[in-house]
């Protein structure tokens, strides 16, 4: 498919600067551009690029002035970075139209309500009393159990598996490998070993959630553990039982989350973050990756360091760690100046 620079412009709400007529008919890096591709420039670090790109549009925000003449077609934007994700979303659904029916072979109960133009594919299994919505896309070797609830739109990817009684809302994206509904880490300490604690309760998640690849979310114990309205979480996350996560809230690779622990809305966790169970993190919390947080968090912190402290806190220790070398070699020299007076010192 081909655009031009001016229907591009139409459709992101943009003006041009330099040719609109020139043809588009790929994406790429703006340090990797080529003819007929588009690129955009949202990062400061990349600015050097606009002008030596091979690009034949980049996108940059209205207020992007250029320092020397750059050669590619400037498409000016409020926001490069979201525009250029719209574009790619819509390239995408054309090049990918949804699939419908139920292919063969695989597996769906009789019991099950599977809607007329939802997709079902090869060597899917689908349980009793399951629902899957319509234009709903389960693609092969797809695990939906018992009662289980799909909603519109929602694409579920091979290898997930779904345990029975969750409940996965519209316009949600989960991708390959991602268990949903795996028992929670419940054990009562019994006579020198472990009696295991039935877990119950489900997993419920809500509307225009993505869910990443190898992700693990643990029914409640009893309950739900719920994933809220438009949270995005990243690969390898572990997300224990009878936890809730914030509306829009979102999470890199790695981070953990022990149980009972609730993430507010509009969160921003980094990669490897660790939380620990109980504690009640506030809205709009952002938590720099390998922190690791073991209290109760009001809204609007930023939390960094193992364990955590704020920003404020955490800067002014990392100016006094740097400061260690100059302290340990001025306590050597006092300590050698007392010596040499014949002087004893329990410095040492």
């Amino acid at each position: 498919m081909e655009f031009t620079a001016n229907q591009i412009a139409a459709l992101a709400g943009g003006t041009v600067d330099g040719n609109g007529d020139v043809k588009i008919n790929t994406f790429a890096k703006i340090e990797e551009g080529c003819e007929g591709a588009i690129s955009f420039l949202a990062n400061p670090k990349y600015i050097p690029y606009i002008y030596t790109t091979g690009s034949s549009a980049v996108l940059v925000s209205r207020e992007f002035e250029p320092e020397k003449p750059v050669a590619s077609t400037l498409i000016r934007v409020d926001d490069p970075y979201a525009t250029v994700a719209r574009l790619l979303t819509m390239v995408q659904q054309m090049m990918t139209p949804r699939r419908s029916g139920i292919e063969e072979p695989c597996h769906v109960d009789t019991t099950a309500a599977v809607a007329d133009d939802a997709y079902i594919g090869t060597y899917a299994y689908i349980g009793k009393n399951a629902v899957i919505a319509a234009g709903a896309q389960i693609y092969p070797q797809t695990y939906i159990g018992d009662g289980v609830e799909i909603g519109e739109n929602t694409i579920i990817y091979p290898g997930v598996k779904i345990y029975h009684g969750c409940k996965v809302g519209k316009n949600c994206i989960v991708h390959s490998g991602a268990v949903i509904g795996a028992d929670g880490f419940g054990f009562a300490p019994v006579d020198g070993g472990y009696e295991k604690i039935p877990q119950i309760g489900n997993v419920e998640i809500e509307d225009d959630v993505e869910i990443g690849a190898n992700t693990t979310i643990d029914r409640a114990m009893m309950g739900s553990t719920r994933i809220c309205k438009g949270v995005k979480l990243d690969n390898l996350i572990q997300v224990a039982h009878n936890c809730v996560v914030g509306e829009s809230t979102v999470m890199a690779a790695q981070a953990g989350i022990a149980g009972s622990t609730k993430v507010g809305k509009h969160c921003m966790v980094g990669g490897q973050v660790g939380l620990a169970g109980h504690i009640q993190v506030g809205d709009k919390v952002e938590i720099a990756a390998q922190s690791g947080l073991h209290r109760d968090t009001p809204d609007n912190a930023r939390i960094f360091g193992t364990p955590a402290m704020n920003f404020t806190d955490y800067v002014a220790q990392a100016k006094e760690l740097r400061r260690l070398p100059r302290l340990f070699d001025r306590v050597g020299k006092i300590e050698k100046t007392l010596e040499n007076n014949g002087e004893k010192t329990e410095l040492k």
